[in-house]
């Protein structure tokens, strides 16, 4: 698969081609003591990677910061959060629409939906066919359990560190929420993990990712956003 990088290319390259531009959309958080702190961008730019490779579409650098507020407390977490990660989305949109035709960006991280409804609304009500696209299954557990372990043991094997897997919290995030929302993960896990990662394999990783990309490639490529500028 041959996938045409934004930071490879030149702006030569690049004028009169009027190309979709996927631009993964991540965080810099915990996830726990096995997952390293980019895992969500690691996993959106994945995704992405083979969204673009296979649509034709021009793959960008990932943001690698959002709105992580409810991982405070946790060392190595950057958040900037949600009025921040607006504006970064809002402007990048207005400055690649000089030379672009579509923008779709690649969510991996929940706590960034906010601001990528704000921002896509606004950039598409200023005439600019900007969208988004969730990078995250919509069946598993909360966070740096099962689910985001088994995609990192696929796509990035080396950077799991399987002797530090431990259950967290395995309640239901809707359990959960009351107590997030008032103390976040630190309130109700002291590891940050939610889910089981012990359970966690590449094989199962190998068959959420492919679930994923099918899902992103089928939204992209029918290119029908709905409220809040989400394919649907």
């Amino acid at each position: 698969m041959v996938v045409r990088e934004l930071g490879e290319s030149t702006s030569a390259q690049l004028t009169g081609v009027m190309p979709t531009l996927v631009v993964p959309v991540g965080s810099t958080e915990q996830h726990g003591p096995h997952l390293p702190l980019d895992t969500d961008t690691r996993i959106a730019s994945a995704v992405a990677r083979r969204v673009a490779g296979d649509l034709g579409h021009v793959l960008a650098p990932a943001i690698a910061y959002g709105a992580s507020g409810e991982h405070q407390g946790f060392a190595g977490t950057v958040s900037i959060g949600t009025a921040a990660l607006t504006a970064v989305l809002v402007e990048y949109g207005r400055s690649a629409f000089d030379w672009s035709a579509r923008l779709v960006f690649v969510n991996g991280h929940g706590g960034n939906v906010e601001a990528l409804r704000s921002a896509t609304t606004t950039l598409r009500a200023e005439g600019r066919d900007a969208a988004w696209v969730g990078s995250s299954p919509q069946q598993g557990d909360a966070h740096a359990g099962h689910t985001e372990t088994s995609l990192l043991l696929h796509i990035s094997p080396k950077v799991v560190r399987a002797e530090r897997c431990a259950p967290g919290n395995t309640e239901s995030l809707a359990d959960l929420m009351p107590r997030l929302r008032r103390g976040g993960v630190a309130a109700v896990s002291g590891s940050g993990v939610l889910g089981d990662p012990t359970t966690a394999s590449a094989q199962a990783g190998a068959r959420i990712f492919a679930d994923v990309v099918d899902d992103c490639v089928h939204r992209v490529r029918q290119w029908a956003p709905g409220g809040g500028g989400m394919l649907g």
